[in-house]
């Protein structure tokens, strides 16, 4: 019996080919196909939140049932409930993304206004000016107070405002117009004297009155916080309670 020939190829003394070469066919796609199927979440939970943002503005919270956020939508009740556990928390997402636009708005408002308090006015007065909104109006200042508790709604609505309040009132302070020591402060005050005024105005039998209202309120106090002298009042006040 002849022994089997030697492989040609195969040199006396080399190493085995060990590296890995990929199985024959088609290759894994889990990566993809997970990255599809989140965007499909992603699209799937912005449709719900559209359409709610619609029925919460047109008919309130109350009046608006999951039931009828799934016949408008389209959904199925497992995708709604994979995005959303409950009404009141698609209800928050709904705010936040209504809080998303009114902070965008207000940015926009005020930029590329050099002088701090007529920046701080101009995004003032956009707030004011979308307290008339119907969704803001409906969602934001009629809806929440009574839906997620006064508590939780002035945090989400600091979550977005605030910041922006006090970036302005810092840029203020740094022109001398107010003290540094009380950019903080302020900034709840004005946070929640803007609250204030936009809840008498989605309240009014007479919007448009109320509105006046408000922007001339709100003229006063931004004078009166951001004057031309107040951060030298108050170090001068501080040195006379010193001594």
């Amino acid at each position: 019996m002849r022994s089997p020939p030697a492989n040609p190829r195969k040199k006396p003394g080399s190493r085995p080919n060990t590296k890995l070469r990929p199985p024959p066919g088609p290759q894994p796609t889990a990566p993809v196909s997970a990255m599809r199927r989140s965007d499909k979440g992603m699209a799937t939970r912005g449709h719900i939140v559209a359409i709610a943002t619609e029925l919460f503005t047109g008919r309130g919270y109350e009046a608006t049932s999951i039931e009828t956020v799934l016949e408008t939508s389209g959904v199925s009740r497992g995708a709604l409930y994979h995005h959303f556990e409950s009404k009141e928390a698609l209800y928050i997402a709904v705010l936040e993304v209504v809080e998303a636009r009114i902070a965008d708005t207000t940015a926009a408002a005020s930029r590329g206004l050099r002088d701090p308090r007529e920046a701080l006015r101009a995004g003032c007065n956009a707030w004011i000016d979308l307290s008339r909104d119907p969704a803001v109006r409906q969602i934001v200042l009629l809806d929440a107070p009574a839906v997620i508790g006064w508590q939780k709604w002035r945090e989400i609505d600091a979550r977005f405002a605030f910041g922006q309040v006090r970036a302005a009132l810092t840029n203020a302070a740094k022109s001398g117009r107010l003290p540094l020591e009380l950019v903080d402060t302020l900034a709840h005050i004005l946070l929640a004297a803007l609250l204030e005024i936009a809840l008498v105005i989605a309240r009014s039998s007479d919007a448009q009155a109320a509105t006046r209202r408000g922007r001339a309120a709100l003229d006063v106090l931004l004078d009166a916080i951001v004057g031309e002298s107040r951060a030298i009042a108050f170090r001068n006040s501080k040195g006379s309670r010193a001594t």
